[in-house]
């Protein structure tokens, strides 16, 4: 008998990622989920210089200042609760000082800019498609940043105003790097404060939005981690505690998918022997003296050295 429904998965053809690929990943925090891993198994990668940007229209924010390179003024932060703010931007950016707040802000602009040009895969993950206006401004916010909630207007984007969206973010990477490759995906984690019903209107809307608008011959793309979530993983022994977010099982689990999807047969092997050494040195010996983790040690300096060879960018 079998007891799990499995999604049908094809490994992709074309544009698959290995190590020398350029990944930029911008969205909810299950961007930062898929980032982590790809760290850790030393991938050239950036994630969210912004902090965490749930729906579409602050990414689009974010990549339209990006590529016109406009800079943050003082006009443009805030001061809340002993530290400064920005709107565009998660409270993770926020700082005790406004230069350094926008010194950050200009500087992650500036890199990412540099990053987009170069790019060979823009991961975006949508985790929701309500959105809070500033009533002062009438402009949608990436982060309330723990203001007042009177001060804003709660909005669901209707699915022509997240395909809208959709458009311009990929016009906008395409207009400086034709050739680089955007992976759509949904996140899994339960925006369930929105209410239980109001949480699946809006993962309907971005649905429906992302399949108006990936289109393989255009390099636009997308993978289903929230149907693995609620299909293949449908059980509540996947979340966290808080039984909002997925576990470090369901991530690890949507993560081999996803491996095994858009990983080159090289980039997998490769990490293999990346995961041996960062296993390696999160090993703790009984005895760090001993003769035998010495020569331990000296294997693992010796994989490291091969591996740098052939990737210099890796830092272990």
């Amino acid at each position: 008998m079998i007891f799990q429904t499995h999604i049908p998965l094809k490994k992709q053809k074309h544009h698959l990622i290995n190590y020398n690929s350029k990944l930029l990943l911008l969205g909810s925090c299950f961007s930062e989920n898929i980032g982590n891993k790809l760290s850790y198994y030393k991938f050239q990668t950036q994630q969210n210089p912004f902090g965490i940007l749930f729906h579409p229209k602050a990414i689009e924010t974010f990549i339209t200042k990006v590529i016109n390179e406009e800079k943050y003024t003082e006009n443009n932060v805030f001061f809340h609760n002993e530290r400064w703010h920005c709107f565009d931007a998660h409270s993770v950016v926020s700082s005790t000082s406004k230069e350094e707040l926008l010194n950050t802000l200009n500087t992650n602009i500036n890199s990412t800019f540099q990053q987009l040009k170069n790019t060979s895969h823009v991961i975006i993950t949508l985790g929701t498609a309500w959105v809070y206006r500033e009533i002062a401004t009438d402009a949608l916010v990436a982060n309330c940043h723990k203001i007042p909630q009177k001060k804003f207007l709660k909005e669901l984007l209707t699915i022509e105003e997240v395909l809208e969206s959709l458009e311009a973010i990929n016009s906008l990477v395409k207009s400086i790097n034709p050739e680089t490759t955007i992976i759509y995906t949904v996140s899994p984690v339960r925006h369930i404060k929105d209410g239980f019903i109001e949480n699946q209107r809006s993962k309907a809307h971005l649905l429906s939005a992302i399949h108006q608008t990936v289109e393989p011959r255009n390099n636009t793309y997308y993978f289903p981690s929230y149907e693995i979530m609620m299909d293949e993983l449908r059980d509540y022994r996947f979340y966290a505690e808080d039984m909002i977010h997925p576990n470090q099982t369901a991530i690890d689990y949507i993560w081999e998918k996803f491996s095994e999807v858009w990983f080159s047969e090289e980039a997998i092997e490769t990490m293999k022997e990346v995961e041996t050494i960062q296993k390696g040195l999160m090993h703790k010996p009984f005895n760090p003296n001993s003769e035998a983790h010495q020569l331990f040690l000296k294997k693992i300096q010796q994989k490291k050295e091969t591996l740098l060879q052939a990737f210099p960018f890796m830092n272990f």
